[in-house]
């Protein structure tokens, strides 16, 4: 979700001071004092304030102000909020609790996928898998992003479940993450290329173990891949 204009502006500069703890949870924030330090209208602040308060990031209370809330209150699933996190200190644990969402979620949603996806859905993946093949191998980082965001998007969404396609804007934040932070290679490994040309077959095939191996093959190397970059300490089991 992109916020234009000046009230995105503002949240520019409160989201990310709020999620990195620069502005600490309990801060009693006043909406005449936020429009005099940015120089912005009552109307804005209060837009801006709206999108933090969907977010349950703030709470705004009459005859109190808007109150920073704690971190385990946040809506921690949306794109913004991912984004933020990620652009502060404890970028390395928000993408390592992420990516333990992907493997708890996508094998699973691979494997129904190969037995609930309609035509138009394998046939979709199957594109998918041919573009992610020619961007890796042109070391087109950018259209590769783009393929592969719209791939497991596709997986998610055809598996039928609804839930499971609600978290596809998150899997896209975890990848656009991961690439804007150079935490990806300069150009896609072959064999995890191979692996969602895989899933794709193994869905159109209607072969459920083999997509949901391969998609987990794919999400927990992706986690090992981040666990060595970041030197972060090593799993147990």
């Amino acid at each position: 979700m992109e916020i234009q204009g000046l009230p995105g502006q503002l949240l520019a500069d409160l989201g990310p001071a709020i999620a990195s703890g620069e502005i600490p949870e309990g801060t009693v924030l006043r909406g005449e004092e936020l429009e005099e330090k940015y120089g912005v209208s009552r109307t804005v602040v209060r837009e801006a304030v709206r999108i933090l308060e969907s977010m349950r990031m703030v709470a705004p209370r009459r005859r109190v102000g808007i109150t920073v809330q704690p971190k385990g209150d946040w809506d921690v699933f949306d794109p913004l909020v991912i984004r933020w996190r990620l652009a502060g200190a404890d970028r390395a644990a928000q993408l390592r609790s992420l990516s333990a969402l992907r493997v708890a979620v996508e094998p699973a949603a691979a494997a129904l996928a190969a037995v609930q996806a309609d035509d138009d859905a394998r046939r979709e993946l199957g594109a998918l898998a041919v573009e992610l093949t020619v961007t890796a191998r042109a070391a087109d980082l950018e259209s590769f992003l783009r393929h592969d965001i719209a791939f497991h998007a596709a997986v998610l969404r055809a598996s039928g479940n609804e839930m499971f396609a609600h978290l596809k804007d998150t899997v896209g934040a975890v990848l656009t993450g991961r690439t804007e932070h150079h935490l990806m290679p300069h150009q896609p490994r072959e064999y995890a290329v191979r692996l969602h040309r895989e899933v794709a077959e193994a869905i159109c095939a209607g072969d459920a173990d083999r997509a949901e191996q391969a998609m987990r093959t794919i999400v927990v190397g992706a986690m090992d891949e981040l666990d060595a970059t970041l030197e972060l300490p090593r799993r147990e089991g």
